[in-house]
């Protein structure tokens, strides 16, 4: 399940820098996907694009963005769920040159 970012944001950008995949984007801006431009899902507050968002999996045990929130407003998206599997698939497809492992240091979905 992707995540979001509800209307609690504070609007502070802690979790843009610290977002793997470039999926956070400041309220207002176009984000970009496989070099095309799309117009902003929210004109208000930060927003996540759930078809960059994998919740970190393959690369952290957390989502970032939720673990920097000031006001926790980083929260699981009801309107896109998704698998492990299909999120570590997303993984791979946003960062082809790189080699992902899962593990319990890059799923929250593995225990230790």
């Amino acid at each position: 399940m992707a995540t979001m970012i509800t209307s609690e944001c504070i609007n502070c950008g802690a979790c843009e820098p610290e977002c793997p995949n470039t999926a956070i984007y400041e309220g207002g801006a176009q984000w970009e996907l496989d070099g095309v431009m799309h117009d902003p899902l929210s004109m208000d507050y930060y927003y996540i694009v759930p078809d960059k968002c994998t919740e970190c999996v393959g690369h952290f045990d957390q989502e970032q963005c939720a673990a920097v929130c000031p006001v926790d407003c980083c929260v699981p998206d009801p309107n896109h769920v998704e698998t492990e599997e299909q999120l570590f698939e997303k993984a791979k497809r946003l960062h082809p040159e790189k080699e992902f492992v899962l593990s319990p240091q890059t799923s929250k979905y593995r225990k230790a």
